[in-house]
Formats: structure tokens, C-alpha cells, sequence
């Protein structure tokens, strides 16, 4: 799901996101959203790219929780279907794979950089140093046709979206388990496979790649589904009804672009079953620097200028007195440092969202 308006994105693009596209809520904090988290296991041979998941390697990597809808888990409408994701990685390349069942297998589009959540699909997105900032995008159909972007920042900062910008070295492959768009029988649904090598984002990127043991990053999947109808014997949308947006990790709003909140992913070197995954220890203190963030955007949109106490702000935290605010009416900069159990390192967030380790000047 990737509802925008941006001069780097086709028109059709951004008259379709006129759409959907509402002012941000600013009063949405993350802080209620625990983000999901999976451990990522090495593999000591890459698999085939051919979409059907039938390497041996793939057998042994265990199948993250289903989807479930983008608001969260008791949202009154979970998905219809199930989705699932898998992940491993070596040296080279992070390895995707995913299942989605679906009784009526459909693709339209086959043009690459399409606006591929036109038709059902399924979407990867990673923030590979965790700064909300120059973050991937990846979008493919059961055509395997495929929508890469880059995003400089997240749409409600001003960002936009790098249409242009290619993957280096992807490989994706699908593979249908049924009939392409043909309603008269009942499909099981389709499998991804994506190699996404570290190349890929290593230029997005102060982190080094390959990981190592322990390493973790930003990433969440979504799966865009439509209501449908047959009509002539063809698949077709139902008008003027918008998209479903099943996650795995779910963002408490209809926006995949807040990277604060997506999942994690924990990298290991150990063998396959035997690590736990482990939050990362300073994701509290970052939520707290995400909470002021949205607080202040909801202050600015209320004052025209951004607090510069703390005390003008809606926040309850016991870690509150702990943050540093500067502000300008038209910027701010809120720290905190962690204890030595959560890193001991100082965060830093400004009023684009950008989060950042401070350096010691």
C-alpha cells in the first residue's frame, strides 16, 4: 500500500493517492504499537529463485505469525485470507519468501515501476538503519512484475518518493498454485521468493553489510487485497470501495509509511531454532523520542509553532524528565540517553522524523 502524492511518481499515481491521502493524525502516537520481531537465521546455501519455495533450506526457516489487518490485531475485520512470511541470509543477499492463500489468483499489470497495488499484491518495505529516513520499497503481483522506489522520508515529513531508483542485483520470482486469472476454479494462492542482496542497501545506509550475529533492522511486509466480482467471465474490482491492508507487523493506522513502527528483524549466526528474538534494548527510549515527536507535530498544528517545554506537551512517561528539547517556532531537536543495560547511547529526533544516534562533538 503506498498512498502518496509526490512529483517523482506518475500522475495517474498521485491522482489515485488523492483518493485515500488525509491529513496525518497527529494525535497517533506509536507508542501502543508493540512491533513484531523475527529472527533471522544464516544459511549456508542460497536458495533457487524460482518462486516455489522447494529448496531444502526454506524447510527448516519457520514461518512468521499470519498477517494481520494493517490497524491492528482487534480490528473488527481480520483478513479473509492468510498470508505468511518467511526470511534467511548469507553474505550475498537477504532472502524473502512469502505464501498467500487466495481462491482466485488475479494480475493485470505488467509493466515494471507500475502502480502494482493496483492489482493484489504483496509489499516489502525496509528501513535498513532504522532512521525513518532513505528507506525501500518493493511491490510485485502474481505476475511477478515488480515497483521499486526509495523514499527520501516518510510522505508526512515532506518526503518523496524516488520512482527512478533501482534495486541493485534484485532477483524476485512468483509462483501460482492454481490458474492466473481464471475465475471458473478455486486456486490455493501464490508464493514469492525475493533476493534482495545487501548491495541494495547498503547504499542506503550508514550500517555495514552483510550483518553480523546480532545486527538487526527496520522491515514489515503488507499484502494489498480488492473485493472483486466476475463479470464475462473476467476478475474485475467493485467500484469505489478501497483496498484491504493485511501486515504482518501492524501500524495502528492505514499508512505503511511509519517506519517507527514496522517490525524487526534479528540477525544470528546460530543454528536454526535456537535463539529467541530479542527486542532491540533501546526501542522504549526510541518510542518515547517518537511520542514527542507526534506530539509536537500535533502542538504545531494547533500553535503554528512547535513547544519548546516539554510541560506544553500532551506526554506521560516515566522516562519523560530524562528528554532534552531545544525548538525554534520552526524545528526541534529532542534527546535522550539510554541507560547502560539499553545501549548507553543518546538518541536523537527532529520535526522530519529523522532519528539518529548523536555523535560526541
Amino acid at each position: 500500500m503506498c498512498r502518496l502524492n509526490s512529483l517523482f511518481v506518475p500522475a495517474a499515481l498521485a491522482a489515485f493517492a488523492g483518493l485515500f491521502l488525509a491529513s496525518p493524525t497527529w494525535a497517533e502516537s506509536p507508542a501502543k504499537i508493540q512491533p513484531r520481531g523475527y529472527v533471522v537465521y544464516q544459511t549456508a546455501k542460497a536458495p533457487k529463485i524460482d518462486g516455489k519455495l522447494s529448496d531444502g533450506e526454506w524447510d527448516k526457516i519457520p514461518w512468521s505469525e499470519p498477517f494481520v489487518d494493517i490497524e491492528g490485531t482487534d480490528h473488527p475485520t481480520p483478513p479473509r485470507h492468510q498470508t505468511r512470511m518467511k526470511m534467511m541470509w548469507d553474505d550475498q543477499a537477504l532472502y524473502i519468501a512469502a505464501q498467500l492463500d487466495e481462491p482466485n489468483v488475479w494480475a493485470t499489470l505488467t509493466e515494471h515501476d507500475s502502480v502494482i497495488f493496483y492489482d493484489p499484491d504483496f509489499e516489502v518495505f525496509i528501513d535498513p538503519d532504522g532512521d525513518n529516513h532513505m528507506y525501500a520499497e518493493l511491490e510485485l503481483n502474481a505476475l511477478n512484475t515488480t515497483w521499486d522506489l526509495l523514499l527520501t522520508m516518510p510522505y508526512k515529513d515532506g518526503g518523496k518518493a524516488v520512482n527512478g531508483w533501482e534495486i541493485i542485483r534484485l532477483k524476485t520470482a512468483v509462483s501460482v498454485n492454481g490458474t492466473l486469472n481464471d475465475p471458473s476454479d478455486v486456486d490455493q494462492g501464490w508464493t514469492v521468493e525475493i533476493a534482495w542482496p545487501w548491495k541494495g542497501l547498503q547504499e542506503l545506509s550508514t550500517a555495514k553489510f552483510p550483518p553480523t550475529d546480532g545486527d538487526r533492522l527496520r522491515i514489515d511486509f503488507s499484502r494489498v487485497e480488492w473485493d472483486v466480482v466476475v463479470e464475462n467471465g473476467k476478475t474485475v474490482k467493485v467500484p469505489n470501495r478501497p483496498e484491504h491492508n493485511w501486515v504482518w507487523s501492524p501500524q495502528g493506522v492505514i499508512n505503511m509509511h511509519r517506519p517507527e513502527t514496522w517490525g524487526e528483524a534479528f540477525f544470528s549466526t546460530q543454528p536454526i531454532g535456537s535463539v529467541k528474538f530479542k527486542p532491540d534494548p533501546a526501542r522504549d527510549y526510541k518510542t518515547l523520542l517518537h511520542s514527542v515527536y507526534y506530539a509536537q507535530k500535533a502542538y504545531f498544528e494547533q500553535h503554528g509553532t512547535y513547544a519548546a517545554e516539554l510541560s506544553d506537551l500532551d506526554l506521560e512517561s516515566d522516562f519523560l524528565q530524562q528528554i532534552k528539547l531545544t525548538a525554534t517556532p520552526l524545528s526541534f531537536h529532542a534527546s535522550i540517553q539510554t541507560p547502560k543495560e539499553a545501549g548507553g547511547e543518546t538518541w536523537v529526533i527532529d520535526q522530519n522524523s529523522l532519528l539518529q544516534q548523536q555523535t560526541a562533538e
